[in-house]
């Protein structure tokens, strides 16, 4: 703190008492008081804002926009997962059998009952051998990767002649019966998140439900579950 003395008279008269400047605080708590006020603004304004406002707030401060960064990781992430299921042996044969889908957090490996290529014998749940082994080559492949999957099992419009058994529980058993084929090939438990029959209700074509490559097992790679 500045101190400030009044002259002394050379007759010998004592000084005055020196006088205090103390406004300078003031001004410094203002300031602080300023700087609060604008934090607490920008806060309530980005609360109440809308995810466009709140990216084009974070970019005027010169950071990256969080959606956006997380958009960029998934895609990453989709494309090495993509990369590293083409490159196995599932797909090293360009078998007829499998094909490969992309979407919004997921992978979808999709296992084909084709008529002259069949996973299934016609109106049985049980894999046979071409199916077994295609089923022990997606097993590897998701075993590869890490991420959980989830196991779906589809069929063609084609209705079963059998008593109290539909294209429901047909494809729930095929599914069913993937889950255990790929648990014998070492896929652990955690990694299969849920096994569905979806009977006719998700055709690859839907324009003719009845052709036989709509018959298939998907088995459908998580992104969004690390």
């Amino acid at each position: 703190m500045a101190f400030e003395f009044a002259s002394c008279s050379l007759e010998g008269r004592t000084p005055r008492a020196p006088v205090r400047r103390l406004g300078g605080w003031k001004l410094a708590y203002a300031d602080f008081l300023t700087a609060l006020c604008a934090l607490f603004l920008i806060m309530w304004l980005v609360n109440g804002a809308t995810p466009g406002a709140r990216k084009d707030v974070a970019k005027s401060f010169g950071a990256p926009a969080p959606v956006e960064q997380a958009a960029s990781n998934e895609a990453r992430l989709a494309t090495l997962t993509e990369d590293r299921l083409l490159q196995s042996p599932l797909f090293a044969s360009q078998t007829a059998n499998v094909s490969l889908e992309r979407s919004d957090g997921s992978i979808r490996i999709n296992l084909i009952d084709l008529d002259r290529s069949p996973l299934f014998e016609t109106g049985r749940s049980g894999l046979n051998t071409r199916g077994e082994r295609l089923v022990g080559l997606a097993a590897e492949a998701v075993i590869q990767v890490g991420l959980p999957v989830s196991i779906e099992g589809h069929t063609d419009s084609q209705p079963i002649r059998q008593k109290n058994y539909s294209n429901w529980e047909l494809s729930a058993d095929r599914a069913n019966a993937a889950r255990r084929a790929m648990a014998e090939h070492g896929v652990p438990a955690h990694l299969i998140s849920s096994v569905t029959g979806l009977a006719d209700t998700r055709p690859l074509s839907n324009e003719n439900p009845s052709l036989p490559q709509n018959r298939r097992l998907s088995i459908v790679v998580h992104l969004d579950a690390r």
